[in-house]
């Protein structure tokens, strides 16, 4: 069945000159007409700012939305392409490259022609080599103008600032999950109504902490992470609770920690306290006096330079590289220019696109660190049977991503334009200024819990399928990146993206609607995740290693 024609630049963005693909802003039927303009004219009506997915994929930033149409004439769509997948303008022999973003998604595995539908049936890896430079695409942002941005924080003793005011309960094993769950129960519902200034008692469960060897890259990780977590500025109080007998026992979780002279810090063990009942009520005595002194901290304005803001996306789609990630990298830019610091994560969500950090890298040092990570990836998904390039997941496959290199290019993004100052190892703490970078899983939950352990206070997730992740104790905002997934689950999205398709907004607009927005939570506004409680149970340590 055919339709009438329609205009290219009304249901397909062509976001570089040279692309092979567009992306479809609507579901497009095989035998559809889509007509051409006679010369340049705009592919859609996206506008962007230097920020946008195709900057970060290595463009001068000209506007996702200016780009020259291929051809004059009629293109025939030869297979039904849903919204946000790949519709060929151009034809692509087998074994050549396939560009999106100016840079190549991948390789032909048959023959492309004009109007066939461009996914996993005729796009492959391309696995060839990109060219690594280093530093050749720096940038220094502006300092905006006018009096100094703020936000309202608690300001710690040691000087680092706090977006919200948790206990934490810490444990050092899986063995006494189920007794901080028990003692975290006591503070649900309206037990919390005497002290408003408290966000809540939050236990930091997990399924390790012993079998492990302790000097393994496993076991180090799960105590940097629970460190973290213990010294991070949103935790205003911390219990910590041990069983006894476990191979990171609870104390080493606070030796030499340089902890605030005022977070209060109580150590429990289940075995030397009397079991799990005697356990519970010690442990909601010694939260019960931590309270008052909690609630009696006050939010003051601090500059917005003491943010640590955490990037991440999950269940991506075709839209993530062209509206919420370069939103998001807009916004990125906005707080790194004023002072502040932002982390990139998820490094098999790099893999392809990496050249083009490298480009940012303040040193040589920096870059090869990053490099260094990837190799460290090669090998550990080989050992697995693996490869980097299995990733998209099949979520992202039926919103239009077909290859690691496809979805790298558009979760780079969410970095803006910003140099690269330095590169994280997993949970470490991130104390440079500026745009920085996590070696971390592309599995959202154990992403994000590195990102908070490494001091993230705010974090931005952009998601097109929909995920509703949470991360106590830090606030999630989420962004979709499609309006009708917005509409959809409009009670879980903070942030809709999609109007950049949809024309009635753009990447700067957007990316500044979102920075305002960060700051707002940062200074007490609950976000969708927080409303549902969500957070706990997406605190997931990163596990490696053998298990004995």
């Amino acid at each position: 069945m055919t339709t009438a024609p329609l205009a290219l630049t009304d249901c397909v963005l062509v976001l570089r000159p040279d692309d092979h693909v567009g992306v479809a802003t609507r579901d497009l039927q095989d035998g559809t007409v889509l007509t051409t303009p006679a010369g340049p004219s705009s592919s859609s009506s996206v506008s962007s700012s230097g920020s946008s997915s195709a900057s970060a994929a290595g463009s001068s930033g000209s506007s996702a939305g200016s780009s020259s149409l291929p051809s004059s004439g009629d293109l025939v769509v030869r297979q039904s392409v849903p919204r946000g997948h790949k519709l060929a303008l151009r034809a692509v022999r087998a074994g050549e490259p396939v560009h999106k973003y100016g840079q190549s998604i991948g390789r032909a595995t048959r023959d492309i022609a004009v109007g066939d539908h461009v996914h996993t049936h005729n796009l492959g890896m391309d696995d060839d080599e990109r060219a690594y430079e280093f530093g050749t695409a720096r940038v220094t942002l502006p300092a905006p103008d006018g009096p100094v941005r703020t936000f309202d924080g608690y300001v710690r003793a040691d000087g680092r600032v706090g977006t919200r005011n948790y206990v934490g309960i810490v444990t050092s094993v899986n063995c006494s999950a189920s007794t901080a769950r028990l003692i975290a129960d006591q503070f649900r519902g309206r037990a919390l109504e005497a002290y408003p200034h408290v966000d809540g008692v939050v236990a930091l469960t997990h399924d390790t902490g012993c079998g492990l060897v302790p000097t393994s890259e496993g076991a180090q990780i799960t105590r940097r992470t629970l460190r973290g977590y213990a010294d991070h500025p949103n935790v205003a109080g911390l219990l910590v609770l041990g069983l006894g007998c476990e191979m990171l026992p609870a104390q080493t979780l606070l030796d030499g920690l340089d902890l605030p002279a005022d977070k209060p810090v109580r150590t429990l063990v289940i075995q030397e306290t009397g079991g799990i009942r005697r356990t519970v009520r010690a442990g909601v005595e010694a939260i019960e006096a931590m309270l008052p002194g909690i609630d009696a901290l006050r939010r003051s304005p601090v500059p917005v330079s003491e943010l640590v803001l955490g990037l991440n996306c999950g269940g991506s789609d075709g839209y993530s590289g062209i509206t919420a990630n370069p939103a998001l990298g807009h916004a990125s830019d906005l707080l790194v220019a004023r002072g502040g610091t932002s982390i990139l994560a998820e490094t098999p969500e790099v893999f392809g696109a990496e050249h083009l950090l490298l480009r940012r890298a303040v040193s040589r040092e920096v870059g090869q660190k990053l490099l260094d990570r990837l190799d460290w990836w090669k090998q550990y998904t080989a050992a697995g049977g693996g490869t980097l390039d299995n990733n998209p997941s099949p979520g992202n496959k039926a919103g239009g991503l077909t290859t690691i290199l496809e979805k790298s290019l558009g979760a780079v993004a969410k970095g803006g334009t910003a140099e690269l100052t330095a590169v994280h190892e997993y949970a470490e703490q991130v104390t440079e200024r500026g745009f920085t970078f996590m070696d971390t899983p592309g599995y959202d939950p154990v992403s994000v819990t590195g990102l908070v352990a490494g001091g993230a206070t705010v974090v931005v997730f952009t998601t097109g399928r929909g995920s509703v992740l949470g991360c106590k104790p830090t606030p999630s905002i989420k962004v979709a990146t499609n309006t009708a997934t917005y509409l959809r689950m409009t009670e879980d999205m903070d942030l809709d993206a999609g109007r950049i398709v949809d024309g009635t907004a753009t990447v700067a607009s957007v990316g500044e609607e979102l920075f305002e927005l960060i700051v707002e939570v940062a200074s007490g506004r609950q976000t969708v995740s927080e409303e549902l409680d969500l957070g706990a149970d997406e605190f997931v340590p990163w596990q490696l290693g053998a298990v004995t």
